[in-house]
């Protein structure tokens, strides 16, 4: 399997797929998916899954960027895969927001959610936003993302992974939303890392060989390829 370019998604297509991920990252790891997400996404698809990443550099307005992701995927979507959602902290978010509400996948797995304002994201936006006259706040803004994640999304399925090392995660916030909702079916798992864990890159290994590799880090992210599949295989089976 090699990685190829479409626009602004990498794919990695394994042969015989049988379902299909599409991915968003947080923050600036996101322009590089195939790079910072290297190592979870292809332990995700030698578990035979397809992956579509989107390739993208955040911005305030949050949910013009939810409703391109989703148009994005939707064009580029084999029509026989079931489609699972995979986001990592500010991807997560993307995800929730996107315009069909969840109703387009089986299921959404939300790594490491985050949900901060941009005054807490951006230390000095607080300071400099009104001086230079720039938005100062994410749209929607934190409160309100949680309000229409309430009103709105429908897809009952989503496993929430919170890292017990992550001092940002909210998780658990997200969590209470979701299950607040008629016909929930929203689990919250912890496993041991921290906010950086879903983005182990294998950097290290890329430029010096694999002598230089951490295993443990490896078997730490195949275990989270595998946990996400276990999860997710029933829904797979279902048309999306």
């Amino acid at each position: 399997m090699s990685w190829r370019q479409r626009g602004s998604l990498w794919l990695l297509e394994p042969p015989a797929a049988r379902g299909l991920i599409q991915f968003i990252g947080g923050s600036y790891l996101a322009a590089t998916p195939q790079l910072s997400y290297r190592r979870l996404l292809e332990a995700l698809a030698r578990q035979g899954l397809a992956i579509q990443a989107w390739s993208y550099v955040p911005g305030f307005d949050h949910q013009a960027q939810a409703n391109e992701a989703w148009k994005l995927f939707r064009a580029a979507r084999p029509e026989r895969l079931p489609a699972l959602r995979l986001g990592h902290s500010l991807g997560c978010k993307l995800h929730l927001l996107a315009p069909d509400n969840g109703r387009g996948c089986s299921g959404l797995s939300a790594l490491s959610f985050n949900n901060f304002s941009a005054e807490r994201s951006v230390p000095l936006l607080a300071e400099l936003g009104p001086r230079l006259g720039i938005q100062s706040e994410f749209s929607p803004s934190p409160s309100e993302t949680l309000r229409l994640v309430g009103a709105n999304y429908r897809q009952p399925r989503n496993l929430l992974v919170r890292f017990n090392r992550d001092s940002i995660d909210q998780s658990q916030r997200l969590q209470a939303v979701l299950q607040a909702r008629p016909h929930d079916q929203t689990q919250l798992l912890e496993l041991p890392g921290d906010h950086l864990t879903p983005a182990s890159a294998g950097l290290r290994q890329n430029l010096l060989g694999a002598w230089a590799d951490d295993p443990s880090r490896q078997r730490q992210i195949d275990a989270l390829a595998e946990t996400i599949c276990r999860w997710w295989s029933p829904a797979a089976a279902q048309p999306a």
